[in-house]
């Protein structure tokens, strides 16, 4: 595996690759890597003949600087993780060399799509992701890019990203996985103390529950909502921020079933002082 640092160097050995007919593949990180990532380096091993992963904590995208402080570094295991998985180059770049032309930059646009849940709760969290990832897909030029729905609108928004401004590459969305008690796996499952991780699964049992009350009882989204807010609300631990029902396409807010072909709940709950997301995916009859 090799390890590049400059963008400099990422762009022209990506340049080099594909002059030799090689398909690219970017999964783009954050460190900190779970098997919820490393499923993403292995389906990407499957479908490119090069896999790039990046590993960057990107500043932009913390509102809240204590979390930026306290978010989980790893490089040292991410690296083996990474070579024992089929990774070809680990692009581990520095702050200043990531955002060194700042002056000009494109201010991207995706109408309300950042605006809602994520958006509405973390100030300029969209913005930050948007430009780290559009450096990354001009600095790597892949072919594919290979991304967790467990952060469905960061999914969503990135998918706009590609096709509104034109970026010449395939995004791969990749299902959610979870420990065996249901947890999504996150980077951020690191910093929760005992009582809080055997607290967790209840998030994703109570959406699964939702889903069966839905359809046994013909319950509307906002009694759904009601319900998932109510029970998450007293669980020890838990603190919901939002719960959302929307539209998976256009992750504008349903009222009824019928307003979706394929709805989805989205969810951010405080257990303790960790933030965690997940989603589930309402079927409609």
């Amino acid at each position: 595996m090799e390890l590049i640092r400059t963008k400099k160097e990422m762009h022209a050995r990506s340049e080099e690759l594909r002059k030799a007919g090689k398909t690219i593949g970017l999964v783009p990180t954050m460190g900190a890597l779970h098997e919820g990532h490393l499923t993403l380096v292995r389906q990407a091993v499957k479908a490119c003949d090069i896999v790039v992963v990046s590993v960057f904590v990107n500043p932009r995208q913390f509102n809240n600087p204590n979390d930026l402080e306290t978010y989980p570094r790893t490089p040292e295991q991410d690296t083996k993780l990474l070579e024992e998985n089929g990774c070809h180059i680990l692009y581990m770049p520095i702050v200043e060399d990531i955002y060194a032309d700042t002056e000009g930059e494109t201010v991207y646009e995706f109408g309300m799509l950042d605006k809602i849940m994520e958006g509405e709760h973390r100030p300029g969290h969209f913005a930050g992701v948007a430009q780290v990832v559009s450096r990354l897909f001009k600095i790597v030029t892949p072919h594919k890019a290979f991304f967790g729905e467990k952060d469905f609108q960061q999914l969503a928004i990135i998918k706009k990203l590609v096709n509104d401004y034109h970026f010449p590459l395939e995004i791969v969305p990749v299902a959610i996985v979870r420990n065996n008690k249901g947890l999504a796996l996150s980077s951020r499952n690191q910093l929760l103390n005992e009582n809080e991780l055997a607290t967790a699964p209840t998030i994703y049992a109570t959406l699964k529950e939702s889903v069966t009350r839905k359809n046994n009882e013909n319950l509307t989204p906002a009694q759904i909502k009601q319900f998932v807010v109510e029970k998450l609300n007293a669980t020890p631990h838990l603190d919901v921020e939002y719960y959302s029902i929307v539209d998976s396409d256009t992750l504008t807010e349903i009222d009824n079933w019928n307003d979706s072909n394929t709805p989805i709940g989205c969810i951010a709950c405080y257990c303790g002082k960790v933030r965690l997301i997940d989603n589930i995916k309402y079927a409609n009859a």
